[in-house]
């Protein structure tokens, strides 16, 4: 029977009605992200930094980033290879003439010179002796010595000839500075992102367990947090770094990820203790799940947003602090390069004039730092339940 013909009179056939799924968390989120022209620019930065992060650790960018290929403080391209750390030579500027060296001749009276001169006239030349018929080294090593410097002067590599500019200039020891920004910024970008991803995972974990539990446990967790945060966070690191005494990557990644994890615990208890009262975590209960999946499978999809929010904010102030660590000689080893390390280097070239190695690892730092900061705001924002009426809700 055709569904437009009615079954009786006033009754119409049963329609097909659409079945629509309502779209989750995430979705919503990545579609209020979209409209933010701002955090998207952001992301987009971030992203090209990461990518030049994950090249340099493959070695497919930046791999030669030692290499002495320029002269002692190579100037920028830009500036051209007369530039000596003041005002640039104008093209086509005559040259400065010097002026010429002026004779010194001493005013010293020698009471004696006069005899000299006469002793040395009439000293006469030494007669030169009789060419001999043939001379003979003395030497039983000579002609074999002989035959190996030759031998060497064959076989020695040309000395390779250093540029007299590089595209953003070059340190005291003529490598590139572009090059080592970038595979600083491998250094700095991963110690970043490690130790947020560290001081997350025990700031979530401890959070968890001291909300959910509550009672002694929440006790022990208060106590450890009270004891963190009442020291001034860059001198508690300094501490740790002066205690450990030992350089490195790893070992920068340990201070920053066990020290850092405060204020995710102190929101991650929150939440735990905001939801474990929830309706959904009871039902749970009623129905057999252990605690583990509850405070993990059940309530932590539901305050992931706020993990994901701490991990980007982390992640901008752990940068730093690797920076600052490094300038101040507790961060990577000499032969790591990172932008704290740079900057340190270029405190000594800025005396001379010589400011294009703290102008590319600053300019870098900056421009990341920012637009990391830019796109946790924006996150933040698409992320905030309160914003499901926005647009994509």
């Amino acid at each position: 029977m055709p569904h437009d013909i009615p079954l009786k009179s006033g009754s119409l056939a049963p329609r097909d009605v659409p079945h629509t799924v309502s779209p989750g968390l995430w979705t919503l989120a990545w579609r209020r992200l979209k409209t933010d022209y701002v955090g998207m620019v952001s992301l987009a930065i971030v992203a090209l930094f990461v990518l030049l992060m994950i090249l340099s650790g493959f070695g497919l960018i930046a791999g030669d980033w030692s290499r002495e290929i320029g002269t002692n403080y190579a100037p920028p391209s830009f500036l051209g290879a007369d530039y000596e750390g003041g005002t640039p030579a104008a093209p086509g500027a005559p040259a400065v003439q010097e002026p010429p060296a002026v004779e010194y001749k001493s005013q010293i009276v020698d009471p004696i010179g006069d005899v000299i001169a006469e002793l040395k006239g009439q000293k006469k030349a030494p007669t030169a002796p009789a060419p001999a018929e043939e001379e003979k080294s003395v030497d039983p090593l000579a002609d074999i010595m002989a035959e190996i410097r030759g031998g060497k002067a064959k076989t020695e590599a040309p000395v390779e000839e250093r540029k007299a500019t590089l595209p953003l200039g070059g340190d005291k020891w003529g490598r590139d500075v572009l090059a080592k920004t970038i595979k600083g910024s491998e250094t700095s970008i991963f110690v970043g992102i490690a130790s947020a991803i560290v001081a997350t995972f025990l700031g979530t974990t401890f959070g968890a367990l001291a909300g959910y539990y509550g009672k002694w446990v929440d006790d022990v967790f208060n106590w450890f947090y009270s004891v963190f945060s009442s020291i001034p966070y860059l001198l508690l690191v300094l501490a740790v770094a002066a205690v450990l005494q030992q350089k490195g990557v790893l070992t920068i990644i340990l201070i920053l990820g066990l020290t850092g994890w405060t204020h995710t615990f102190r929101l991650l208890r929150a939440e735990y203790l905001k939801h474990k009262a929830r309706e959904y975590v009871q039902a749970a209960d009623a129905l057999g799940a252990s605690n583990a999946r509850r405070m993990f499978m059940h309530i932590f999809p539901n305050v992931s947003h706020v993990v994901l929010v701490q991990l980007s904010i982390l992640v901008v102030a752990f940068i730093k602090s690797e920076v600052i660590l490094s300038f101040l000689g507790f961060g990577v080893p000499v032969d790591v390069v990172s932008w704290g390390s740079m900057l340190n280097e270029a405190q000594n070239e800025l005396i001379l004039g010589k400011w294009w190695q703290l102008a590319a690892a600053g300019t870098a730092m900056a421009v990341l730092v920012t637009a990391f900061a830019l796109f946790t705001d924006a996150l933040r924002d698409a992320l905030d339940p309160k914003l499901k009426g926005r647009l994509g809700g």
